[in-house]
Parts: C-alpha cells; structure tokens; sequence
C-alpha cells in the first residue's frame, strides 16, 4: 500500500493530466499525498539568509492558490510544497524527506536537441529517484 506520494507540477497546462493519473491510482485515505512545485531558481536569487523579495512572496502565493483547488480534491490527506532550485534535485530530495513510495510527474516527451538543451527532469528524477515513478506523458 502506499503511504506517501510525492506528486510534482509544473503550473503547465498539464498539470490536470498528472492530476486525473494520480486519481487513477484510486488512493486510500490513509495516503498522504504532497503535492510539489519546484521555482527554477534564477542567477539573481538573494541569499537564503536575507527575507523574501515582495514579488519572490507574491509567486509563491500564486503558486498555493494555483494548486489549492488539486489539494481540495484529493480523497486522502495532503500538503503543498513550493520550493527554489533544480526541479530534478528538489523532487528527490523532498521524496528522501517525505519518505514517500512514490513520485508521479509529467514528461513533455521532448527529443532530439530540446532534450539535449532543456534537460529531462523526468529521467533525471527516474536515475536518482529512492523509490517508484510514475511518468505521466503529456503527449
């Protein structure tokens, strides 16, 4: 049974396919899901030790009420998550916190030199990942 599932987002117009996967999964209300959204971090980004610019807080707000209605819906208990960094390195590292089971994100299905360029989270999240992923393909 699955206790934890970490499932991350993107803001994209495919954050509701990752959604109807993760409702597929038929979860159990003693499932705990935490639900992600990973904020590249930019080269401009102030130290960690200085308080939040007004518009990093502003985003941030943005973000919670973005995945506000994705919690409501969810049968079984949930938080959200919205942190700064590398998408690929955060999801696994909040998957080691959470201890969760599973991770389920989405894949854009890029190829050829967008991959080269964009990267793949999705791979990396399957190389480094400490449990299952369920990769939900945008295309």
């Amino acid at each position: 049974m699955l206790k934890n599932i970490l499932v991350a987002v993107d803001g994209s117009e495919f954050t509701a396919r990752v959604m109807q996967a993760l409702t597929e999964l038929q979860l159990q209300p003693t499932t705990k899901t935490i639900l992600v959204r990973v904020v590249p971090a930019t080269e401009s980004e102030e130290p960690v030790d200085r308080p939040q610019s007004n518009s990093e807080e502003l985003l941030y707000r943005q973000i919670e009420k973005e995945l506000q209605p994705y919690q409501a819906a969810l049968p079984c208990p949930s938080e959200l998550e919205i942190v700064t960094g590398d998408p690929a390195t955060e999801i696994v590292r909040l998957a080691h916190i959470h201890s969760c089971d599973l991770i389920v994100l989405g894949s854009r299905g890029l190829t050829g030199m967008k991959r080269i360029l964009q990267g793949s989270v999705s791979s990396q999240v399957l190389e480094d990942a400490p449990c299952s992923v369920l990769v939900v393909k945008y295309k």
